[in-house]
């Protein structure tokens, strides 16, 4: 196992005790060692440069959704696992529960003709996550956008799939509903999806539901209507007219299905999925889940961003014109202006830093071997933060903070920056987490 954090990868060695895992402290020492395969679990925008260095390695690689945050990314780590001739996955779960699998059958069998409606969604409550400055979970630039880049990679690569059909246009309305940090996405999308053969579909996902995560399918055609949902003991029900169905014909039918509410469609989604890429490699098969697919699916998520900007439905092929003139990334680093902001949230204000080049800084901790450097005078934690930090200087983020200023600032060797307010009145031999 290998970890940014040393301390996190012993951590979840020991977790693991299924064998003896042996932790690394670099990724080029993790490489050498006589792994076959690796998993990739990484925020989305580093994707690229470790799958990239995972293949130059010679190592398989199955690497978490979403494949990256541009299509020119998608193309490198594309690119770079064929020429090693390694075998290259999205691990995308959704294309591997037996659920999906059956309503794909479904389809393909005719048994509701003709797909016209769909409606998808997906929730999960991240708030946690997307309201904490120093995460990535949300973060436009770290994790190629908010919950559409996060959860509409599910949802358009399994509806491709489902339905056989390639997504037409996007229209795609952003959202932040929790959170007014700026460098965060969108937390709620509601995106109008038409694909080639003419469905219409009504895609909506969301970052701040307040149950367990849980995802739903309508899919309504010519000769029927398929209903789908995650929390459901028996997750589809379906009414056709075909003559098929024989005695079910123009009832509802509830097949019986391997699945169980959440968690446990993620054990069983997982288990099919790992298990796949490890016959391909074992059998020398290319996964049935091509990242042909899964590029697909974020061509699709730009297409829905980009349409955001524009502020008007975008075509797959006006995507991939804007890509070839401007670079896909480009619609990354503008989309932070363009998500609609909900009234009366409160507006959190960053001030640049004035003084902290990050780059250098993490040239010199790395030459002189350090992990961290803590500040604890008001000067220099506002020259790592740009955060007054004096009570006669003005400060926007003060009710946010409940009046407390920090004293302490803390920048990790790889950029980030963390900030504590330490009541330093307070018993240390409760509080303190140093030695």
């Amino acid at each position: 196992m290998y970890d940014v954090s040393y301390r996190h990868a012993l951590k979840m060695c020991n977790r693991y005790r299924h064998g003896n895992i042996t932790a690394y402290k670099n990724l080029s020492e993790f490489l050498k060692s006589d792994i076959e395969a690796v998993l990739v679990l990484i925020p989305h925008a580093f994707h690229q440069e470790v799958v990239r260095k995972c293949a130059e390695a010679g190592k398989h690689v199955l690497c978490e959704k979403p494949m990256a945050v541009t299509l020119e990314e998608c193309d490198s780590m594309i690119e770079a696992t064929r020429e090693a001739g390694v075998k290259f996955m999205i691990a995308e779960n959704h294309r591997f529960l037996p659920a999906h699998r059956y309503i794909h059958d479904v389809i393909k069998e005719g048994l509701i003709g003709d797909v016209l409606l769909v409606r998808a969604y997906g929730g999960v409550n991240e708030i946690a996550g997307i309201t904490q400055p120093g995460s990535w979970k949300g973060d436009i630039m770290k994790a190629g956008g908010g919950c559409f880049m996060d959860m509409a990679a599910h949802k358009f690569a399994t509806l491709e799939w489902i339905l056989e059909d390639r997504v037409h246009s996007v229209t795609a309305m952003l959202s932040k509903q929790a959170t007014g940090l700026p460098e965060k996405g969108e937390d709620n999308v509601l995106a109008i999806v038409t694909f080639s053969k003419g469905a219409f579909c009504e895609l909506v996902v969301s970052f701040t539901q307040q149950t367990v995560p849980f995802n739903s399918l309508e899919i309504h055609g010519t000769q029927g209507t398929i209903f789908e949902n995650h929390m459901w003991d028996r997750p589809v029900r379906f009414f056709s007219f075909s003559r098929a169905m024989g005695e079910n014909r123009k009832k509802w039918f509830e097949p019986e299905l391997e699945h169980g509410p959440f968690p446990h469609y993620y054990t069983i989604s997982v288990k099919h999925e790992d298990g796949h890429f490890a016959r391909c490699i074992l059998e020398d098969k290319e996964p049935e889940f091509s990242p042909e697919e899964a590029r697909s699916a974020i061509e699709c998520i730009l297409t829905g961003y980009l349409s955001a900007i524009k502020g008007r439905e975008i075509t797959s092929e006006e995507l991939v014109d804007f890509a070839k003139q401007n670079c896909s990334a480009s619609i990354i680093k503008e989309l932070g202006e363009h998500i609609v902001t909900r009234p009366g949230l409160p507006e959190e204000k960053r001030v640049k830093p004035l003084g902290l080049d990050i780059e250098r800084a993490a040239r010199v901790m790395e030459k002189h071997g350090l992990d961290l450097v803590i500040a604890t005078s008001p000067v220099n934690v506002y020259y790592l933060t740009g955060l007054p930090v004096l009570p006669s200087a003005p400060n926007p983020i003060l009710f946010a903070l409940k009046n407390m200023y920090h004293n302490i600032a803390i920048l990790r060797w790889d950029g980030h920056v963390c900030l504590l307010h330490w009541e330093l009145f307070r018993s240390t031999e409760k509080f303190c987490w140093a030695n």
